[in-house]
């Protein structure tokens, strides 16, 4: 059958298999090579037939030419999977989905402000930073020369650890492992060896020991909203101040002024002012925030605002992006909401703001339209509106504060705003990151299934292998220090795996609604488990597919 000739058990005993006019050279390769005996050369191999014994007489293969002649075979197939110019796929104005939701079983929608409603440009965080540091010197007495630490753009990224006690920023994945190479002490990155050391010869961070549930606790932090980039930076360069100066401190010290000295800077006004005074430097996009509003509403959604600013700042901002009359689009309107003992606490009651932004005395019975409430807690909230389940719709940026609580506990439907996502595209649809990821999964193919030869010529190549593939990772092409906030070298992020558990979609901007109807459904691609076999490249490298069988 196919020129194949057969002996008499059914095994087949002469190659002169004609190949079919869509023969793949990978599945063939795999086919081949699954016939070999594991731990013998090629030519030492021997085949019994009918209790006969025979010595393959082909010419043996030196074990390191056929890996490479492996490797270069692989190297031209991704070569010819990925042309240039093909990857322009990806548009940043894309909703993804984590969950099935159909918008139109959504009657509710609601929003936190801070980077949701508003998002703002970069030049905010570096008059946090400054500001902080001011607060750093004057008030907490820190060195003089902390003053001449500038602002670094973006040196860190949101996601990252924070070691409490040992004074390190790192990036954590989602199994509790430290990526390797993205450890900082100060502005320098800690060598692996000594990060082994740190952590008791593993990377292996225990979070559950050093973190409670919002990514607070007495050994690690995690930082998850983009306020806190200007933190993690001021972070660094005070730690580096003291390690370049050989000046002993207290990490934990450090830590804890640092995070009061930030949080003036919110306590005290500063940013809402900076932000009051010149609206036009600060706020991005508010034209498309009003269009978002506007289609809600006139399509009869009822929309609320709960966020932890102000009622004035909150006011100015919406009067710049929306208009005078922003408060005829939203039903209900909460300020300085302490988000998130808001979502899971029973204690503070709702408050009333007059038209002047001052306290009112009176019992709060109902939430009505066209008031402003301060404070309060989401079991009132959900006495007082009857809006319930998954018929709401709440948009936040801060997966802990805005998203979990609503989520786990109460069933709504939760969007994450993630603005770095509109960079990230950018990068993953350029023709390096296409080819770099495709030959990543071919390359981690060829290891698993070759890792078989032992001999010491063979061991070499495959180190070589494992160092390309260490070196082969995208990191440089997303934030040079810490990479991807979605992905450390082979696996997401801790971030990227609480974006998943918390958010049913994700988006760069609220604006991204704009590209839908609100009777569309979005559903979540099957993104394969491991014991799924999609024709993946690595699949077909391993010889995980029943490719021999296809075949014939």
């Amino acid at each position: 059958m196919n020129g194949q000739k057969c002996c008499k058990d059914r095994h087949n005993c002469g190659p002169t298999k004609i190949l079919p006019a869509n023969h793949n050279p990978v599945a063939a390769a795999v086919t081949s090579h699954r016939h070999q005996i594991v731990g013998k050369n090629r030519g030492e191999e021997s085949l019994t037939k009918s209790g006969r014994a025979f010595s393959s007489t082909a010419p043996q293969i030196n074990n390191k030419t056929y890996l490479w002649a492996r490797y270069n075979e692989m190297k031209r197939l991704v070569h010819d999977l990925i042309p240039p110019g093909v990857c322009n796929l990806l548009n940043p104005s894309t909703i993804y989905a984590n969950n099935e939701v159909n918008l139109e079983e959504v009657d509710i929608y609601g929003f936190d402000y801070d980077y949701t409603l508003a998002l703002y440009s970069s030049a905010l965080d570096e008059m946090i930073y400054n500001k902080a540091r001011e607060f750093l010197v004057q008030h907490y007495k820190y060195p003089e020369e902390i003053s001449k630490y500038d602002y670094i753009p973006n040196f860190a990224a949101r996601g990252l650890h924070y070691d409490i006690q040992k004074g390190l920023l790192m990036k954590i994945d989602a199994f509790h492992y430290i990526q390797l190479g993205t450890v900082y002490r100060g502005l320098k990155p800690v060598p692996d060896d000594e990060v082994m050391k740190l952590y008791g010869g593993s990377n292996h961070v225990p979070l559950h020991q050093v973190s409670g549930f919002y990514g607070k606790g007495p050994k690690m932090k995690q930082f998850m909203d983009v306020f806190s980039i200007p933190e993690m930076t001021l972070l660094a360069a005070a730690n580096d101040y003291f390690i370049s100066n050989d000046i002993e401190y207290d990490p934990e010290h450090l830590y804890k002024d640092v995070s009061d000295a930030i949080g003036m800077v919110h306590i005290k006004g500063y940013m809402y002012k900076w932000i009051m005074q010149d609206l036009e430097k600060y706020i991005l996009r508010g034209d498309e925030t009003y269009a978002v509003l506007h289609r809600l509403a006139s399509q009869g959604k009822k929309l609320f605002l709960i966020t932890n600013s102000p009622f004035s700042f909150v006011d100015k901002g919406m009067k710049y992006m929306v208009g005078k009359e922003w408060r005829d689009f939203f039903d209900v309107v909460i300020v300085q909401a302490d988000k998130p003992h808001f979502f899971n606490d029973c204690i503070k009651p709702f408050r009333r703001l007059d038209s002047n932004g001052d306290l009112q005395w009176d019992r709060i019975k109902t939430l009505e339209k066209g008031q402003i409430y301060k404070q309060g807690n989401l079991v009132d909230f959900l006495k007082l509106t009857g809006w319930r389940g998954s018929k709401v719709f709440y948009f936040g940026d801060h997966l802990y504060s805005d998203l979990a609580d609503l989520m786990l506990r109460h069933g709504w439907r939760t969007g994450a705003i993630v603005p770095e996502l509109e960079m990230e595209t950018k990068v993953v649809n350029t023709d390096q990151y296409a080819q770099g990821l495709t030959w990543l999964q071919a390359l981690t193919g060829l290891l698993e299934r070759m890792q078989m030869y032992r001999d010491p010529e063979s061991k070499k190549v495959l180190q070589e292998w494992l160092k390309e593939r260490e070196e082969a990772v995208t990191k440089n092409l997303f934030n040079p220090h810490f990479g991807s906030i979605f992905r450390t070298c082979h696996n997401p992020t801790y971030f990227s795996r609480r974006l998943c558990r918390f958010s049913d979609l994700y988006m760069a901007s609220i604006s991204c609604l704009l590209n839908y109807d609100l009777s569309y459904t979005f559903y979540p691609r099957r993104t394969p488990l491991q014991h799924e076999a999609p024709l993946w490249m690595d699949q077909l490298c391993t010889g995980s597919l029943d490719i021999e069988r296809k075949a014939c």
